[in-house]
């Protein structure tokens, strides 16, 4: 297994250099896409020893972590790790992710906050209803029981990897999006607990208008076959 860290990131220069050395210290290669970053972002996350791809313009998180599958597959990684550059996600946990892929053979692996077994991890009102609607629709999608459909902390393999790297939505909803399309087209997803940690920088954008619009679109991705086009797993040969 040859696995690279893909972290998508815009204006994080005051959180992503001790990410990114915390990753490198463990021995993980790392990928920085920089979506147009107006700060320091790039600079500091290359210094910290990670590559880093700059976006000519901002194409969003679906569009920054395309451009690090698709990095990823022409170097010759099966595997991606995708992280997020604010800190909540612990670099020890990426363990637990690899063992469950090796141990399941899942194509896709998420790290979830609500997992038995999670670290505590409090969301409260209408953002919580909606995370957890989206996490039954795509269930329902994947053929099992998932618990967070919205999180970031991820791996991805082949053959899915390819595909992702193919034609990865560049919409705000990349995440619950990848798990429909995923699960549509027969892909194995599983997940583990892990535990979310507080952003150490900057603050979500999350509202409960937010939510509500986010659970809004996801319905309409769930329920009228919407998503960005991958190749059923039955098709894919590696």
């Amino acid at each position: 297994m040859k696995v690279l860290v893909v972290m998508p990131a815009r204006n994080e220069a005051a959180s992503i250099a001790p990410v990114v050395a915390d990753l490198f210290e463990r021995g993980y290669e790392v990928v920085v896409v920089d979506d147009a970053s107006t700060d320091e972002t790039g600079e500091r996350a290359r210094r910290a020893g990670a590559v880093v791809l700059p976006m000519p313009v901002s194409f969003g998180i679906g569009g920054a972590l395309r451009c690090g599958f698709r990095y990823a597959v022409e170097h010759g990684y099966d595997t991606v790790i995708q992280v997020d550059a604010d800190g909540q996600h612990r670099p020890e946990d990426i363990a637990a992710l690899l063992d469950a892929q090796q141990a399941t053979g899942a194509h896709l692996v998420i790290g979830s906050r609500f997992a038995p077994g999670a670290g505590s991890y409090t969301v409260h009102g209408t953002r919580r209803m909606a995370m957890r609607l989206l996490s039954r629709l795509a269930s329902r999608a994947a053929g099992t029981m998932l618990t967070d459909a919205t999180s970031g902390l991820r791996a991805i393999s082949e053959p899915l990897l390819s595909e992702f790297a193919r034609s990865y939505t560049v919409h705000y909803m990349d995440s619950f999006e990848a798990l429909i399309v995923a699960g549509r087209g027969r892909y194995t997803i599983a997940e583990v607990p892990v535990t979310m940690l507080e952003r150490t920088s900057g603050r979500s954008s999350a509202s409960p208008l937010a939510a509500l619009a986010f659970l809004g679109r996801g319905f309409l991705v769930a329920t009228a076959r919407l998503g960005f086009p991958i190749r059923p797993a039955s098709e894919t040969v590696r």
